[in-house]
C-alpha cells in the first residue's frame, strides 16, 4: 500500500429499513478478498431517531470501523442516509463516512454540501471504495474535498462491463455478517447483469441517468463464472433466489446454475421485457417453485403502445402476447404469475381507464396476481423533470423538495411524492380507477391466500426450517447483554419465507427486542407448531393446547389462525 495506512475495519449499511441492497454484500466480499476487514449490517428495523442512535452506537463499539459506507440506492432513503451520517459523525468524528449508490450518484452535488459526508462514490463502487480504504490520494469515481474544502469530482475511470467484472462476486458470507438475524435477512438476490438500455419516462434509473451517473451507455451481463460463484456461495445459505434483469437468457442462467442443486429452492424473477418460453421452462425445471413478475408498463394497451411508439417505454408485451405467456406458464404447476403495471401514466383517458380495468379483471380470472400502483415522482425521470409535457404536476422535483417530503414523514410511513394530472376531472377519474383496482387486487389476493379452517380441518406444520441459536448469536453480541446472551432462540421459517424468532425462556423484564416473540408468546407459538408435527385436526389441537398451556378455545384458535395465515401450518 506504499506506506499508506489502510482504513480497516469497514462497516457497510443500507440507508433504508429492512433488508439493505445486495450491493453491500458484493462490496464486502470484494474488500475482504483485497485484505480489508469488512462487515455488513443487512437488516435494519429501527424506526425512531433514538433507535437509530442506539443501534449505531453499539455497532460502532462492536466493529470499531475506520470507514462506514452507506448505500443510498433508492431516492426515498435520502433523509435516512443523512440521519445515519449525522449520527455516526456525533458518535465518532474520526470515522470516514462514504455514500454510494444510484441516488448518491445522482444528487452528489447536493449531498456534498453536508459536512457529515466525507466522500461520495459515483457509479460502480468496488474499486473506488477499495482505493479509499487503502488511502489512495486520487480514488477513481469519487467526490472528495480539496484542501480549501471545495468538492473535487474525480473522473469516472472505473466503469464495470462484461470484460472487467470477473472479480465481482459474492464471497465471505461466513465472515461479513454481524448476526444470524442479518444472515437470515438475506433474500437471495443475485445480479446477473447491470445497467439499463431503455428510457422509460417514469424511471430515474433509465439509460440517460445510467450514462451520467455510472458512465455506462449499455447494460451488460456479468461473466457466467462470476454469477456461478454467487450461486455457489449462497445456495446452501438461502431458501430462494431472486433476479431482476431483462437480458438473462435461459442458456446464460443455466450456465450459472451448473453444478449447483436448486431443486429445493424457490425463485422470484422480475422480468422487464417480453418473457421467452425457453427462460420460463428453464426456471420451472430448475426450481421447486417460481414466482414470475411480468412488467407490462401499464394495463391499457392503447397507452402502452403509444408510449412505446414515442420511445417513452421499454418493449412490453401486447395484451395477446401477455395472455399467451400466461397460458404457457400455466403448463407448469410449480410456477405462478404476477402482472405488474403503473396507474396514472401519461395519455390516460376515460377509454384507457376502462381498458385497464378489463385487463386487470381478465388477468385475475386466470388466477394471476396483479401489481398496481400510481405513478410516483422519481428524481431524474423524464416525467418528473418535465411534467408539463404530459399535462401533469409533480409533488417534488428538486433535491430540497424530496428531502423536505421525506423529513415530514412519520416513522413507518412509506409514501413517496406522486405525479398527478393537471386536469382535476381526469385526476379524479384516475384516482377512482386506482382505488377500484386496488380493492379488486386486495380481494383477489386475500381469496388466493385464504384457507378455510374448521374443527375438522387437518393441518400440519410445514415449516421447512427450524433452527436453534443462542440469543447472542441471533441478535449479535453487540446488541445483547452478557447476562442473557446464552438464552435459546428458535427461528422458524414458513414456506414463503415468513420468519418467527421465539425466545420462550426470556422474560421481557430482563431484556426485550421487538423482533422476538418472548416468554409466553414464544412458548405458545412453539407449542402450537409442535402439536401439528403430525397431521392433526384443529379440534384435537385446541384440546391439546388447553391441556398443555391452559389456553381457552378462542385463544387457541387465534394462534392457529395466525400460523395458518403465515403459512407455517397448512392443510394436509
Amino acid at each position: 500500500m506504499n506506506g499508506r495506512r489502510a482504513l480497516s475495519p469497514v462497516l457497510l449499511v443500507g440507508a433504508g429499513t429492512g433488508e439493505a441492497t445486495c450491493g453491500i454484500l458484493y462490496l464486502a466480499g470484494y474488500l475482504r478478498r483485497n485484505g480489508i476487514e469488512a462487515f455488513v449490517r443487512l437488516y435494519d428495523g429501527d424506526q425512531t431517531e433514538e433507535e437509530v442512535a442506539h443501534s449505531l452506537e453499539v455497532l460502532v463499539a462492536r466493529v470499531r470501523p475506520r470507514l462506514v459506507g452507506i448505500s443510498l440506492k433508492w431516492f426515498h432513503h435520502v433523509h435516512r442516509a443523512l440521519l445515519l451520517a449525522r449520527t455516526l459523525r456525533r458518535i465518532d468524528p474520526e470515522i470516514q463516512i462514504v455514500l454510494g449508490g444510484n441516488t448518491a450518484s445522482y444528487w452528489w452535488r447536493e449531498l456534498d454540501a453536508f459536512d457529515c459526508i466525507d466522500h461520495i462514490v459515483l457509479g460502480d463502487g468496488e474499486v473506488p471504495l477499495l482505493a479509499l480504504c487503502q488511502g489512495h490520494p486520487a480514488p477513481p469515481n469519487c467526490v472528495t474535498r480539496k484542501p480549501d474544502g471545495t468538492p473535487r469530482r474525480l473522473p469516472l475511470a472505473y466503469v464495470q462491463g462484461a470484460t472487467n467484472s470477473e472479480d465481482i462476486y459474492y464471497s465471505h458470507f461466513d465472515d461479513i455478517f454481524l448476526s444470524q438475524q442479518d444472515r437470515h435477512a438475506f433474500s437471495g438476490w443475485v445480479a446477473p447483469g447491470k445497467g439499463c438500455g431503455e428510457n422509460c419516462l417514469y424511471c430515474g434509473g433509465a439509460r440517460g441517468n445510467q450514462k451520467a451517473a455510472f458512465g455506462r451507455a449499455k447494460p451488460f451481463l456479468r461473466s457466467e463464472e462470476s454469477v456461478r460463484r454467487d450461486h455457489q456461495e449462497i445456495a446452501h445459505r438461502t431458501w430462494q433466489m431472486r433476479y431482476d434483469f431483462s437480458g438473462s437468457s435461459a442458456a446464460f442462467l443455466q450456465g450459472t446454475w451448473a453444478g449447483v442443486d436448486l431443486s429445493r429452492h424457490s425463485c422470484m424473477y422480475f422480468l422487464w421485457g417480453v418473457a421467452r418460453m425457453e427462460l420460463i421452462d428453464a426456471l420451472a425445471s430448475t426450481f421447486d417453485h417460481v414466482h414470475m413478475v411480468l412488467d407490462i408498463g401499464c394495463f391499457s394497451e392503447k397507452q402502452r403502445l403509444e408510449q412505446m411508439g414515442r420511445g417513452l417505454l421499454k418493449p412490453c408485451a401486447s395484451d395477446q402476447q401477455l395472455l399467451d405467456i400466461i397460458d404457457a406458464c400455466q403448463r407448469h404447476p410449480n410456477l405462478d404469475v404476477e402482472v405488474s403495471g403503473i396507474a396514472g401514466l401519461p395519455f390516460a383517458s376515460a377509454a384507457t381507464l376502462k381498458e385497464e380495468v378489463r385487463l386487470v379483471e381478465r388477468v385475475m380470472s386466470l388466477d394471476c396476481g396483479v401489481g398496481y400502483q400510481r405513478l410516483e415522482a422519481q428524481p431524474g425521470a423524464l416525467a418528473t423533470e418535465h411534467p408539463a409535457r404530459f399535462d401533469m404536476v409533480t409533488e417534488a422535483r428538486t433535491f430540497s423538495e424530496f428531502l423536505e417530503y421525506f423529513e415530514r414523514r412519520e416513522p413507518g410511513d412509506v409514501s413517496v411524492p406522486m405525479l398527478r394530472f393537471r386536469d382535476p376531472a381526469l385526476e379524479a377519474a384516475v384516482q377512482r380507477t386506482t382505488e377500484h383496482v386496488e380493492a379488486l387486487e386486495s380481494k383477489h389476493s386475500e381469496a388466493k391466500r385464504r384457507v378455510v379452517v374448521n374443527g375438522r380441518t387437518r393441518l400440519k406444520n410445514t415449516a421447512p426450517a427450524t433452527l436453534q441459536f443462542k440469543l447472542g448469536e441471533w441478535l449479535g453480541p453487540h446488541r445483547v447483554p452478557a447476562r442473557v446472551a446464552q438464552e435459546p432462540v428458535t427461528y422458524v421459517r414458513s414456506v414463503d419465507g415468513t420468519g418467527l424468532a421465539c425466545a420462550p425462556s426470556l422474560n421481557p423484564r430482563r431484556f426485550t427486542d421487538p423482533t422476538l416473540d418472548q416468554g409466553d408468546d414464544g412458548r405458545i407459538l412453539l407449542t402450537t407448531l409442535g402439536v401439528f408435527a403430525q397431521p392433526t385436526t384443529v379440534s384435537q389441537a385446541v384440546s391439546q393446547l388447553s391441556a398443555k398451556l391452559r389456553l381457552d378455545p378462542h385463544s387457541a384458535r387465534d394462534v392457529i389462525d395466525h400460523l395458518v395465515d403465515g403459512r407455517f401450518l397448512q392443510p394436509v
